[in-house]
């Protein structure tokens, strides 16, 4: 896992907003996503009802509101607005949203093809 705040993302004017922290050439999966007060991601979903959540890839959270914790691995990470959490290849990852201040995040993938929608 990496870890930073928006203000740390570099910038750049061509590309992706990512390019450096997740690879790919293009955004090409992600959305918006507003959580209820206590929400786990993606529990008991895996393979067989198993509680494992991974990826192949990079997986990007931007947390734009509100409080959460990223379990990774079994183990919790604090988040608030404005932190910038990439959740590296084969980690185990499940998003929590803060009880009293439910958090509003983005989520995204970078990858070699541009989004289906965006395919000529």
């Amino acid at each position: 896992m990496k870890r930073m705040r928006l203000k740390d993302l570099p910038d750049t004017s061509s590309g992706h907003f990512l390019e450096g922290l997740a690879p790919g050439r293009y955004l090409c999966e992600g959305g918006l996503s507003f959580k209820p007060p206590g929400l786990r991601t993606h529990s008991h979903d895996g393979p067989g009802g198993s509680d494992l959540h991974v990826h192949e890839d990079c997986e990007v959270f931007i947390i734009l509101q509100g409080r959460a914790q990223m379990e990774l691995d079994g183990k919790l990470h604090q988040l608030t607005t404005g932190d910038v959490v990439v959740v590296e290849p084969g980690e185990d990852h499940h998003l929590i949203s803060d009880a009293e201040d439910p958090c509003v995040n983005l989520w995204l993938q970078a990858g070699s093809r541009r989004h289906p929608d965006q395919q000529g």
